[in-house]
């Protein structure tokens, strides 16, 4: 309330909810969206915000916009991807080392549609896990990627690159342990899906295919 927001935009995975019903008896307005998330909701997503805005006609364009960059980026990512069974392995491993938190991101979290953009398998997928759940060292050896996608904070809570597989000795088990193939984007970014998901995929598809570039 120190704010003094004009507006509040949550979702259904924040709360309490006492507190959204605390905003509203203030008198501020708050808009609750549904919490999941992928490339493939990022229109919907601009088009509800920009409605309850009263804005619907600038984000049915921004909208659109976003949806042809995306496919775009997209299509050029594919022609310099590996195909078939050539395709890299990858996996989102959210990290908070300070804590001893560690989650593997699965199906419905947004990194499987994240991953299948960038020209990847979700192996997170493959052995059938759903949602975001706590690390176990058998999945993740069993998951074996060739890639894992961390948040920039995370991967530096358990000491970066050089310091993962200590940190998490599984991931020092795995293909991408090894050859030390672990890609990170700022926390708030990587999976944000909003207007700038064509920017994060083309990024992203520049540390994994063409690290040189990014250097």
């Amino acid at each position: 309330l120190q704010l003094a927001p004009s507006v509040i935009i949550t979702d259904t995975s924040l709360g309490p909810w006492d507190v959204i019903e605390q905003m509203r008896e203030a008198g501020i307005p708050v808009i609750v969206l549904e919490s999941e998330r992928s490339l493939e909701t990022t229109a919907d997503m601009i088009t509800k915000i920009a409605d309850a805005l009263g804005v619907s006609d600038e984000g049915q364009k921004l909208a659109e916009r976003t949806e042809a960059d995306i496919a775009e980026i997209t299509a050029q990512i594919n022609e310099i991807a590996p195909q078939g069974d050539e395709r890299l392995r990858m996996l989102m491993l959210y990290a908070r080392g300070q804590s001893g938190i560690y989650y593997i991101f699965g199906e419905g979290s947004g990194a499987d549609s994240l991953i299948t953009s960038l020209g990847g398998i979700d192996v997170a997928d493959e052995i059938g896990w759903e949602g975001m759940k706590p690390m176990t060292d058998e999945a993740m050896v069993e998951a074996a990627p060739d890639l894992i996608i961390m948040m920039t904070g995370g991967l530096e809570s358990v000491g970066g690159v050089d310091g993962i597989g200590e940190s998490v000795p599984a991931v020092a088990l795995t293909p991408a342990g090894e050859h030390r193939r672990i890609v990170d984007m700022d926390d708030s970014t990587l999976l944000s899906f909003g207007p700038n998901s064509a920017a994060v995929l083309e990024a992203m598809s520049v540390a994994i295919y063409a690290p040189e570039q990014g250097e």
